[in-house]
């Protein structure tokens, strides 16, 4: 199935890689309506696509069934991307429950009841919880360890429910680690990559919380966004689910070396804290043999290319770094 001149529905369009997505498709002559309740996702996000035609916004929350199925109405494709993040369960696991599962059951009904041709939902390596056995293929066990991971996973269910009861065309996706431009560097939702890059640029030491050995699959995040595009458009995959990842791991330890080296501060001593995070990971490290096999996705972008790609678009950003140091917190996981 090519999706070009199709009308897609992207949920969660105006977050980090959700946005990504969006110039994806538009680049390929879409109509994209983008659903998003503006709770973490940003106008800035997608502002560069005002006055384009193709392209329209609705401001909406997947946890609205009704509001869903009547935004879904005439959709081609519909992409789930929108949720509520990891740190923000280890708090209120009950938004993340509602958010998670529930929007994705909404999303589901919604698809159903339109008739769309495909239905993808992009799920997350936390589905897997730690790796059991490297690379981690799609059969891994299923063991997830926080609320997030957990739903993420009934989202899942719910999808493979679809297809296996009504014959919904559905397509389920498993990013890992995903890095990049317009990544969340501010509140729960900031991920380490932007927090070391930044707590760099402030001349400060990065935190390390554990031993450092904790490993993750890095993946840029055009990779990422193609390899979504590239998923959605598989017709071996309807029924299936899929790695998309770099298929490489890097430790955390690792991946603040190369950060300061990166911004020329090897002179950082990184701060270790033995408290980890409440239901942390790991490992993960994707076997990506099914992308490349179905769908000829090979990533492009390798983790030291990529952080100084991060890092040029952050100056670009002007960001003060030593103004968002003061604001941040240590422990961007406890109640805000």
């Amino acid at each position: 199935m090519r999706i070009e001149g199709k009308r897609v529905v992207v949920t969660g369009g105006a977050g980090f890689i959700g946005s990504h997505v969006v110039d994806l498709l538009l680049d390929k002559g879409n109509h994209v309506l983008i659903v998003d309740n503006f709770s973490t996702g940003k106008e800035a996000n997608i502002q560069h696509h005002e006055g384009n035609p193709r392209f329209t916004v609705a401001r909406a929350d997947v946890r609205d069934l009704a509001a869903m199925v009547q935004l879904a109405q005439g959709a081609d494709v519909i992409l789930h991307l929108a949720a509520a993040c990891l740190r923000l369960s280890l708090y209120d696991p009950e938004t993340v429950h509602q958010v998670n599962s529930t929007g994705s059951l909404n999303m589901c009904r919604a698809a159903l009841e339109n008739q769309v041709q495909r239905f993808v939902y992009i799920s997350s390596s936390e589905s897997y919880g730690t790796a059991n056995t490297v690379p981690m293929r799609e059969d891994h066990s299923l063991n997830p360890t926080t609320v997030y991971g957990a739903s993420k996973l009934a989202g899942e269910a719910y999808t493979g429910a679809f297809w296996h009861t009504y014959g919904l065309p559905i397509i389920i996706i498993r990013p890992f680690n995903t890095y990049g431009p317009r990544e969340h560097y501010e509140g729960p939702s900031a991920e380490v990559i932007p927090r070391f890059v930044l707590r760099t640029m402030a001349g400060l030491p990065v935190i390390i919380f554990g031993d450092g050995t904790q490993a993750r699959d890095f993946t840029w995040v055009g990779d990422t966004a193609r390899g979504i595009v590239m998923a959605a458009e598989c017709d071996a995959l309807v029924g299936e689910c899929v790695n998309v990842a770099r298929g490489e791991q890097v430790s955390i330890q690792e991946l603040s070396s190369i950060v300061q080296a990166s911004l020329k501060r090897t002179d950082l001593e990184p701060i270790y804290v033995p408290q980890g995070r409440p239901g942390d990971v790991y490992r993960h490290f994707a076997d990506i043999s099914k992308a490349s096999r179905l769908m000829g996705f090979e990533p492009a972008v390798g983790i030291r290319e990529g952080v100084t790609r991060y890092i040029d678009w952050v100056r670009d950003q002007n960001i003060d770094a030593g103004q968002w140091a003061i604001q941040d917190p240590a422990m961007n996981w406890q109640t805000q």
